[in-house]
């Protein structure tokens, strides 16, 4: 079952093409952030990763989770605004 579905699904550009996701739980965020992912590594990619990955297990909930994962993808440039 997964656990970490965000109050709003979040939109990202992804790819060459830049086709729109709508990311709606902390398991497919966690799933975009370890692909192909353009920040990879800074910090605020890794913050993403660790608060959706504790929003998977129960630990924090889904829209801090969210919330980390916007701040990452605005950083990335791939937040749909």
């Amino acid at each position: 079952m997964i656990q970490g579905w965000f109050s709003r699904p979040v939109e990202v550009a992804v790819g060459l093409s830049g086709s729109i996701r709508h990311i709606s739980n902390a398991e497919q965020a966690v799933e975009l952030l370890t692909g192909q992912w353009r920040d990879a590594g800074s910090a605020l990619h890794g913050a993403a990763l660790r608060a959706c990955r504790r929003a998977i297990r129960g630990d924090v909930a889904a829209d801090n989770a969210r919330e980390a994962f916007i701040v990452a993808a605005r950083e990335a440039h791939v937040l749909v605004e």
